[in-house]
């Protein structure tokens, strides 16, 4: 049986849903209270659990062949910041010694690009990098990093592991409604909607998951595989959305240095809202910041091949339009449980 944590999540709903249609057995570990209405379509055993709370997930494992890890948190406020560094640090070490004590076959991490940190615009980001625990991009960066040496050491001490690092992802299924969602649904409208300098890499969430499922049986133990997709600037990713939407709203344009300036304002109306913010300061960063990004690794050792952007979009724009209006834009919250480890 395989185990996803984070299973409600973007990745985690999308790999559920592709494991049920190969014939696996899945048991998604969720928040307890936490809408599963994500998982609906894939028919796994639920089990609520916080990865803080080590007994509930050492019991969650049992039985367990093969465990994804993707449960983690982006801190959009400063309040959230101690409990981003508990989840995604000290949960992946909860989720590694469990994984020891049940006898797990095989750890598959998803960490982040974000865990190489902002190398020079001069470098092609690949897997020679090391993790960036130092400096890296902001508190979630660092953590992504920390977490990810957590697993490679814990590879070189005998627990088979993988990790695979994707860049921005995108595409249906995202009932959490992430930034880059809240974007996509925002660029449908007819109306005059804005944009800013920057680019990213990004990648369907589709692609991340079947690279995923080869990471049960492909690579080698300690081995890091990014996962880029397509590099387009915001303005690119704009005209893509209304093209697949036929619209053709004005474009607000709206300079980088602007935009910085009223991001503090705009993280505050989100937190005030307790919605998903479009942009923050974290983001306008990473737009600015280098996206060259090779996927030659996982292309030969995961068989991994990007999607064109346009078909991503295209899946995307559709998607939202049957199920965008029906999901409520709100921060995703967790309960901070302590344990003795």
């Amino acid at each position: 049986m395989i185990l996803i944590t984070g299973a409600a999540g973007h990745i985690g709903n999308v790999l559920a849903r592709e494991l049920f249609r190969r014939g696996k057995k899945v048991r998604a570990l969720v928040l307890p209270g936490e809408d599963v209405s994500p998982l609906s379509d894939s028919n796994p055993e639920i089990v609520e659990a916080n990865i803080l709370d080590y007994p509930a997930l050492k019991a969650a494992m049992e039985g367990i062949d093969v465990v994804f890890h993707l449960a983690s948190l982006v801190a959009i406020v400063p309040e959230q910041n101690e409990l981003m560094r508990n989840v995604n640090i000290e949960g992946t070490r909860n989720v590694i010694q469990a994984c020891r004590e049940v006898g797990v076959r095989r750890l598959i991490y998803t960490s982040s690009i974000h865990a190489y940190g902002h190398p020079d615009l001069s470098v092609v980001i690949d897997e020679s990098l090391p993790f960036d625990t130092e400096v890296g991009g902001g508190g979630y960066d660092r953590t992504k990093a920390e977490a990810s040496k957590l697993v490679v050491d814990a590879a070189r001490n005998g627990l088979n592991t993988v990790l695979l690092a994707p860049t921005g992802v995108i595409g249906p299924y995202d009932f959490k409604r992430s930034e880059m969602g809240e974007m996509t649904n925002y660029w449908m409208k007819p109306s005059p909607t804005f944009s800013t300098d920057g680019a990213y890499d990004f990648v369907d969430v589709r692609d991340v998951v079947d690279a995923h499922i080869q990471a049960i049986t492909a690579g080698e133990a300690g081995e890091a595989f990014i996962l880029p997709g397509n590099r387009v600037t915001v303005r690119e990713y704009r005209k893509l959305v209304q093209k697949a939407s036929q619209v053709n709203g004005r474009e607000v344009y709206i300079p980088f240095k602007l935009a910085w300036l009223f991001a503090p304002a705009a993280e505050w109306y989100y937190r005030l809202s307790k919605t998903r913010p479009r942009f923050t300061r974290y983001s306008l960063n990473t737009l600015q910041s280098n996206s060259v990004i090779s996927g030659k690794k996982a292309s030969n050792v995961l068989g991994f091949h990007p999607r064109p952007m346009m078909e991503t979009i295209g899946d995307s724009v559709r998607w939202w339009r049957e199920y965008g209006s029906a999901l409520k834009p709100s921060l995703r919250t967790v309960p901070a449980v302590k344990q003795p480890v």
